[in-house]
């Protein structure tokens, strides 16, 4: 008697398909084009119209972090995409089909997370390489003037787009655990912008040592050509980065698994 082995299903649940699930989910959303488009818009502006009206007397600002002082902006605009990848689907009520089509939950995290990275770090990347030469037009012949194959030019133009790329993945992480626009939002700009500035100003050497790991502070070591005094070291920076990223997705995996949709 002869056994017959049914075919796999043409809907079974692959990795690569949930991440192409995802990645057409982002690109769908009209909020996803405003935001990047708004991103980039908003660094390169700031970047040209910042060199233009400079004249000098701020010698203790890097180059580059002067060039790209549009990433304010970028924190937020990438933090809040990230949010709504995840938050966002939980207030339209569309995580319910999302999860019921991927059963097992987390490769829907995954997911989410490699397919923001991927859009973040190029976006950022490319934008960055288009802000600097455009601001440096206008730094010719001052002390911020600059070519990308000064010593740590290029490095820190990489770093600030990994940066902001990991920042991203991290916003996504607190929209999985707050599942609210709102709250994860006020918990991302507080967690970057808000906490390290109370905590610098308490008169603890410990308090100090911690702040300098915390994301935006690490950011702004990856940003930096020329060292910072009393900062960590570039790699340092980026490995924070790392953990503060992969410690979001963690405990979002453990609350998407522990919790009900």
């Amino acid at each position: 008697m002869s056994t017959t082995v049914p075919a796999p299903g043409p809907y079974r649940v692959t990795p690569a398909r949930v991440l192409r699930s995802e990645w057409h989910k982002l690109w769908t959303l009209r909020s996803t084009w405003i935001t990047l488009v708004a991103t980039s818009v908003l660094t390169v502006a700031m970047g040209t119209g910042v060199s233009a009206a400079y004249d000098g007397g701020e010698e203790q600002l890097d180059t580059v972090v002067l060039v790209l002082l549009g990433m304010q902006f970028a924190q937020i605009n990438l933090g809040v995409l990230g949010i709504l990848a995840t938050a966002g689907e939980y207030s339209t009520g569309q995580i319910r089909a999302t999860m019921t089509a991927v059963p097992r939950r987390l490769p829907v995290l995954w997911s989410k997370a490699a397919v923001l990275a991927a859009v973040a770090f190029p976006l950022t990347l490319w934008t960055n390489l288009l802000t600097f030469p455009l601001a440096q037009s206008f730094l010719s012949g001052t002390d911020k003037a600059a070519s990308l194959g000064d010593d740590g030019i290029l490095r820190a133009l990489v770093g600030n787009a990994a940066g902001l790329a990991l920042l991203t993945v991290l916003a996504l992480g607190i929209g999985a655990l707050a599942r609210s626009v709102p709250i994860a939002t006020g918990a991302f700009i507080g967690l970057v912008m808000i906490v390290p500035e109370v905590l610098a100003m308490l008169p603890y050497e410990i308090v100090d040592d911690a702040v300098r790991y915390f994301p935006g502070t690490a950011l702004q070591t990856l940003t930096t050509a020329a060292p910072l005094p009393g900062a960590v070291s570039w790699g340092a920076a980026l490995l924070a980065m790392v953990l503060w990223a992969a410690a979001a997705l963690a405990l979002a995996a453990v609350s998407l698994r522990r919790r009900d949709v």
